[in-house]
């Protein structure tokens, strides 16, 4: 309790209170589009039209074809629950106290005085809104929420497709279910429900024999197993995002609706989801403007965009198609419409406690240089954590390797104990992010890290950051106990299955 009295009154004395009820907006009378966001679990750039091989995406190919695709958009944090909570109201989760992993659940929390989801906002102005789940008896949408707060009333009117139609203006989020693992379910991995299933055949377009996973995993049949199996679950998604654009051709809606499709956070691969690496942020986004409304001035069809957003800036962008001003003192900027906020220099993103396992790191991220700072530089890729040890089975394999000394390179360093507490990486020429610039002395390096570690410090500041209090004993206690009582049972997780490992 304490420790949320603290967040508020710092956010009230650091000016960052939002007008609630004095945004401007257009006249009741406004025609406004239908926005629908469809929100990618667990992807980073694993798509067709950003490159990427051994996937098949024909339908968010050509959303991108026909709008504009951004090439450096950044989650606000690694993991889902956090990401959500910022984007969801604009706002940095390190400011609103959110940044913990499904924190805030049964405590009574609520968001700081101004600070309001997005549905809400839309709801002033008549939107209606639906968090989709089913399109007739098919479910196209997990439903998920999945936020920091659970105090804020009710945020959607429908999880039914078919209530869209009568329903205009509506806003509606389809949160993608094809990436996905179940922490309760250690075999999740092993189902084939990833598989692209065509008209008439099963068709994986990723196998174990074409794909190349990355220089930091080792060369081992079940890491490409693993591989192919997570890019034929992106080509799943985009079948399943195939047929939402398709019924709302069907339904007479295209034509009124805004299409955002974007990724909640990295891949979910065991140094993607959970680590600040861009594999963990990095992630795709596509616009598409409907044709009965006039377009921004900065949106051209079939163009790619290269200036840095942070999913942040997504909640006022989509207040604006709304008809809705950006809110004062709202972190996110608008990056697309009639009031531009000033171009990004850099994204910002936090990793704070996930589930029982604690840490911090702090990332700044440019165009083309990425900085870290690593504030537990003993807790790194081998911190044990319930989610990763049950659900990525490469994990425990790199654990068996390293003890039989089978593992060199980057898959040896990165079963280091330890981190450095700064990292630096020139994404440019070393998009795996293996290659540590932060000793280097190159100037143009050295430059870099001089910028991004006093803009990381001043961004600190700004938006008081929460993540320097630590949770208080009784809110981390539940969480490791579970986990000791976990780990102190026979450690199966440290096996591999037989036949996998012989493949």
């Amino acid at each position: 309790m304490q420790h949320n009295i603290v967040s508020r009154l710092l956010l009230i004395a650091s000016g960052l209170v939002l007008a609630s009820t004095c945004t401007a907006q257009e006249p009741e009378t406004t025609k406004r589009p239908n926005i629908l966001w469809i929100v990618g679990e667990n992807l980073k750039l694993d798509l067709g039209c950003y490159g990427a091989k051994n996937v098949k995406t024909p339908a968010l190919d050509g959303l991108a074809a026909k709008g504009v695709r951004y090439t450096h958009v950044f989650s606000t944090s690694p993991v889902c629950a956090p990401s959500r909570s910022a984007f969801f109201v604009g706002m940095y989760q390190t400011t609103t106290d959110t940044h913990n992993m499904r924190s805030h659940r049964s405590d009574g929390y609520r968001l700081p005085e101004g600070v309001r989801p997005i549905t809400h906002r839309l709801k002033d102005v008549g939107y209606f809104s639906g968090n989709i789940a089913t399109l007739g008896d098919d479910q196209i949408g997990s439903g998920k929420l999945d936020l920091n707060f659970v105090e804020e009333g009710k945020l959607y009117d429908t999880s039914k497709w078919e209530d869209l139609q009568g329903n205009q203006p509506f806003f509606a989020q389809i949160n993608t279910l094809e990436a996905e693992y179940d922490i309760y379910d250690r075999q999740t991995w092993q189902q084939p429900r990833v598989e692209w299933k065509g008209e008439q055949t099963h068709e994986q377009i990723a196998t174990v024999d074409n794909v190349t996973p990355p220089p930091y995993y080792p060369d081992h049949p079940l890491v490409r197993k693993e591989w192919a199996r997570y890019l034929n679950s992106i080509s799943g998604m985009d079948k399943t995002i195939g047929r939402v654009l398709a019924q709302l051709q069907k339904d007479g809606l295209a034509d009124d609706t805004v299409v955002m499709f974007f990724g909640d956070n990295g891949r979910i691969e065991p140094r993607g989801i959970h680590w600040c690496y861009d594999t963990g942020l990095h992630v795709p986004m596509i616009i598409h403007w409907p044709t009965n409304f006039p377009a921004p001035a900065n949106y051209k069809a079939g163009s790619v965009s290269d200036e840095v957003v942070s999913l942040i800036d997504i909640h006022p962008t989509t207040l604006g198609f709304a008809g809705i001003r950006r809110p004062l003192g709202m972190q996110g900027r608008t990056f697309m419409g009639d009031r531009l906020g000033p171009p990004r220099k850099f994204a910002f993103s936090a990793r704070d406690r996930i589930d029982e396992t604690v840490n911090r790191i702090r990332s700044v991220r440019g165009k083309k240089y990425h900085y870290l700072r690593n504030y537990f530089p003993d807790r790194h890729f081998t911190s044990l954590n319930r989610y990763k040890e049950k659900c990525f089975p490469i994990k425990p394999l790199m654990r068996q390797l390293m003890s039989e000394g089978k593992l060199s390179g980057a898959a040896a360093a990165l079963m280091s104990p330890t981190v450095p507490a700064e990292q630096l990486f020139d994404t440019e020429n070393d998009p795996h992010e293996i290659n540590n610039l932060a000793d280097s002395d190159d100037p143009e390096h050295q430059e870099a890290l001089i910028q991004m570690r006093a803009a990381l410090s001043v961004w600190m500041v700004e938006t008081q950051d929460q993540g320097v209090f630590p949770e208080p004993e009784d809110v981390v206690a539940p969480f490791e106990k579970e986990m000791h009582d976990w780990f102190g049972t026979p450690k199966w997780y440290r096996k591999i299955d037989a036949t996998l490992s012989k493949e």
